[in-house]
């Protein structure tokens, strides 16, 4: 970006605000602030008053209750498959998050949002009057996860050359292959981090009668799972509460087993990047076996998942550095330079 260009817009960012862009994510929102890089990443839940519906707790203090709350507390995740499922609680919680950046009440910063490459034009009105309402300065710029992952995983999103990111968020999986600025064919599927850990629920109810949270199947997701064989499996032991008797009880679970319950979800993702690289030019398709598949997002960090991908594609498959903050860094780079990569947003006028 010319200096010109640059001094002129730091002199207007300075009375509006600090630009930032933001990673709204089903299990998390990280937000990015211009020149500064990721200021803030808390989980996307909000703890609210039933009675007065005034939020009481937002983010990682607001998780902590998740499962724990008396009955005129609700702690609520305002996002679900990537899209917004209550627009109150997700506009409360974005201002919150602002003023937690930007405590200057009056200024309305410039920003960015990251949404799903699959949703509708309706939900993407939806997230940008949030970010709106939330106080952020008119129009609210949009950018489509895979690529934002994929700037964020330092790949030439700008060249002429095929580069293909698979983003593996907490309610969605994106795969796409980008070129020339543009995606050239891109799958997107409702199957994410949130669907590995109900996959973990419905098999300890199957397999060992035994309920247990959505927390404790995240923690057993994170120590157990896995997408293909290990060298060495592993065992620990899960604490639940017996369907037959009702009380609490403790069970031993294998690797071996969370792999068995990840499968259906594990085989969507795969069948997606599969389904993509079929939509893929030849051309490009080649550029990809040359480069590789990159992994990207929470999810990708699945041990094994990699080597199951590769497997089944015959492609060489590799987990980006910084895969749980790929999405913010690459929206956050779209602000630092915002002329040359204007092209890869959108904006209200422009849907």
């Amino acid at each position: 970006m010319a200096s010109g260009v640059m001094s002129s817009f730091a002199k207007f960012g300075s009375f509006s605000g600090r630009d930032m862009a933001v990673d709204l994510g089903t299990a998390n929102t990280l937000v990015y602030v211009r020149g500064e890089g990721i200021v803030l990443n808390e989980p996307s839940v909000v703890a609210v008053n039933v009675h007065t519906g005034e939020p009481l707790a937002v983010g990682a203090e607001a998780k902590r209750m998740i499962g724990r709350t008396p009955s005129h507390i609700q702690a609520v995740r305002p996002l679900k498959d990537g899209v917004i499922a209550d627009f109150d609680i997700c506009e409360k919680m974005l201002r919150y998050f602002i003023e937690r950046v930007h405590p200057r009440k009056w200024a309305r910063p410039r920003m960015v949002i990251c949404v799903p490459s699959g949703i509708t034009g309706v939900e993407q009105r939806a997230v940008q009057e949030a970010a709106e309402f939330a106080g952020a300065r008119k129009p609210a710029y949009i950018i489509e996860e895979p690529m934002a992952a994929a700037i964020g995983a330092g790949l030439p999103v700008q060249e002429p050359t095929g580069s293909m990111i698979v983003d593996i968020g907490g309610g969605t999986t994106e795969v796409a292959v980008i070129s020339l600025g543009g995606v050239v064919a891109s799958q997107s599927i409702r199957v994410g981090g949130d669907e590995l850990d109900e996959a973990i629920v419905q098999y300890t109810k199957k397999e060992f009668s035994i309920a247990v949270g959505y927390r404790t199947a995240e923690e057993i997701k994170k120590a157990l799972g896995s997408a293909w064989v290990l060298d060495r499996e592993l065992k620990a032991e899960v604490r639940g509460r017996d369907l037959v008797t009702g009380l609490p009880k403790t069970i031993d679970v294998t690797t071996v087993n969370i792999r068995e319950a990840l499968a259906e979800p594990v085989a969507a993702i795969c069948d997606a990047v599969k389904m993509t690289l079929d939509q893929t030019p030849p051309e490009l398709a080649a550029d990809i076996m040359e480069r590789g598949v990159c992994l990207a997002g929470g999810g990708a960090m699945l041990q094994g998942l990699d080597v199951r991908i590769r497997d089944e594609t015959g492609m060489p498959v590799f987990l980006c550095d910084r895969p749980l903050e790929a999405v913010a860094l690459g929206s956050g780079q779209s602000l630092e330079e915002f002329e040359s990569l204007r092209g890869v947003l959108f904006s209200s006028s422009s849907i």
